[in-house]
């Protein structure tokens, strides 16, 4: 037999849902707010209520004493049920609809009360701060119940007081008043509370579609996992408000751009500066993978727009994958190079062996030595004017590749750069990408040259590259060295217009610049300068290693 499944037992507490969450705290707080302020209300309102009650009771009592004809008869009259102060105070309760006006003199004798038979006989309660003068305000028991009482002291024409006027005021309608009041505020509350509830119906709907009906504990999850999802990935992601200020940066985006914390807040020109970097963040320029230059870092971004009219970009390290791209295109063109060197060496091995065949001997030597002689030249040359040896091997291999690309490269006659170089990598990458760019605009035309001068003067280095292709318009001299800015079709393998802006980069970091104008005879002239990359000349030994095996110290103590 099967087992039976357990029942479902019924779990009570909150709702899951936000939406339900959030209608029901609401309707709470509106109920109990209501509750709340209705009984601030209801709490001093029976006070309110006496108070009034006594002072109406005060009032009638001081109108009563201020007649001079009740004074006049109190003094003249006996007190009796049908005498003229009965009559007038009578009159005077109907008329005001207070409980009793009782008239009384210094004795406390009444002269008058609602019941007849009370009248001649003292009253019940203390009249003695009203005979001494003071007007009293109470609530209190007398014959007739529990009443608002106010008492006067009565004045002759001459001001001598010769009794005293009590009014009261029935404590039943005080009550009745109270709980009359009662049903309307219950009504405005409950008409308060049906607004609240309305209200809170109304955020709770919204609320809903901002959250998509998910849970409180859905929301903290995804809260969670954005947290580690920012901060985990290898890209940088950059969220903007619609004001265009930085909403979000994780930690990838941080170190790609440079920023910190305080960057979060601030518009993309106060964080970053002008330049294609912001102006990829913040959409002016448009598409996608856009290709742009940070610093030292190629990267490309993407931007896509949220609902709420910001933005959210992502940002990828592209330098490596750059340098390696720019490595394979040189390696293509040293194997093109390599692959007809080959072809010429076979064709010059054939040569060699016809003269051998042939015993032509000496003219067999005279060849082999004039080939040797022009490869050596040419390295002789450029290791004697290029001291450093990085500058010189990569000149050496472009000349080759020139070469093959019917393309003469040379160096000028100016051309002296000492080994004292204190950044020779950048000055690689400045003198690669100035050359491939001189051999692409030259290959394919008549009298192809390129000329590359290199020269330093104090601790300056100056490099101008020279061609004889068709030269930059003027009015794109800038446009250039704009990332992504190019006028050749892209390989298959990764993006153009990268290597003139990091040229300029590279120059400016160093606190030179990067420049182009017109050669002397036409085509282009790229000047760049770069003031601080010479190590001061008394500074060359400390930096040279002996051509022994003792160190350094072991030199300078001998």
């Amino acid at each position: 037999m099967s087992p039976t499944p357990p029942a479902r037992r019924l779990r009570l507490g909150l709702p899951r849902r936000m939406f339900s969450q959030v209608l029901l705290m609401q309707v709470a707080i509106a109920a109990g707010v209501a509750v709340l302020a209705t009984g601030l209300f209801l709490a001093p309102l029976s006070d309110q209520l006496d108070d009034q009650a006594m002072r109406r009771a005060l009032s009638i009592a001081q109108t009563t004493a201020a007649q001079p004809r009740i004074a006049e008869d109190l003094a003249s009259t006996p007190a009796t049920a049908d005498g003229p102060v009965q009559r007038e105070a009578e009159r005077i309760r109907a008329a005001t609809k207070a409980e009793y006006v009782v008239v009384m003199d210094r004795r406390g004798v009444r002269w008058s009360h609602p019941t007849p038979g009370e009248i001649g006989r003292l009253v019940s309660t203390d009249p003695g701060q009203a005979l001494a003068g003071h007007e009293v305000m109470q609530i209190d028991n007398g014959t007739l119940g529990r009443s608002a009482r106010g008492k006067v002291p009565l004045r002759d024409s001459d001001g001598r007081i010769i009794g005293a006027v009590s009014v009261g005021i029935a404590y039943d309608s005080v009550r009745a008043r109270l709980l009359h009041a009662i049903p309307g505020l219950f009504a405005y509350a409950g008409g308060a509370l049906a607004v609240g509830a309305l209200a809170a119906w109304l955020i709770s709907r919204r609320v809903q579609r901002q959250t998509r009906d998910l849970a409180f504990s859905d929301i903290s999850a995804l809260l969670a996992e954005r947290e580690a999802m920012l901060h985990g990935i290898r890209e940088g992601v950059v969220a903007l408000d619609r004001g265009g200020r930085i909403r979000l940066l994780n930690d990838e985006a941080r170190r790609l751009l440079g920023l910190g914390d305080e960057a979060v807040g601030r518009s993309l020109d106060e964080a970053l500066g002008e330049g294609r970097t912001t102006d990829v963040l913040a959409g002016r320029v448009t598409g996608t993978d856009l290709l742009t230059v940070r610093g030292q870092r190629v990267l490309v971004a993407n931007r896509m727009p949220t609902d709420d009219g910001g933005a959210v970009a992502t940002l990828r390290d592209r330098t490596e994958l750059e340098q390696l791209g720019r490595e394979l295109d040189s390696t293509r063109g040293l194997i093109d190079a390599l692959r007809a060197q080959d072809h010429e060496h076979a064709n010059r091995m054939h040569t060699l062996l016809g003269l051998l065949e042939l015993e032509m001997y000496d003219d067999a030597v005279e060849f082999v030595g004039e080939v040797v002689g022009d490869h050596r030249a040419t390295a002789e040359q450029v290791a004697e004017k290029i001291q450093d040896p990085l500058l010189a091997a990569l000149l050496v291999g472009k000349a080759a590749v020139a070469a093959e690309r019917g393309v003469a490269l040379r160096l000028s006659d100016r051309t002296r750069l000492p080994d004292r170089l204190i950044d020779p990598r950048g000055l690689v990458t400045i003198v690669g990408n100035l050359v491939d760019n001189a051999l692409d605009a030259v290959a394919g035309t008549p009298h192809a040259r390129v000329e590359v001068e290199l020269r330093g003067e104090g601790r300056t280095a100056i490099l101008r590259v020279r061609d004889t292709g068709p030269g930059i318009p003027e009015e794109n001299r800038e446009l250039i060295f704009t990332e992504g800015w190019s006028t050749k079709q892209p390989p298959a393998h990764r993006e153009r217009g990268i290597g003139l802006s990091l040229v300029r980069r590279l120059a400016e970091r160093q606190g030179g610049s990067a420049t182009v104008g017109e050669a002397v005879g036409g085509g282009a002239e790229f000047s760049v300068v770069l003031p601080e990359a010479l190590a001061e000349p008394d500074l060359e030994p400390a930096l040279t290693v002996p051509s022994d095996r003792h160190t350094v110290a072991e030199e300078e103590s001998r």
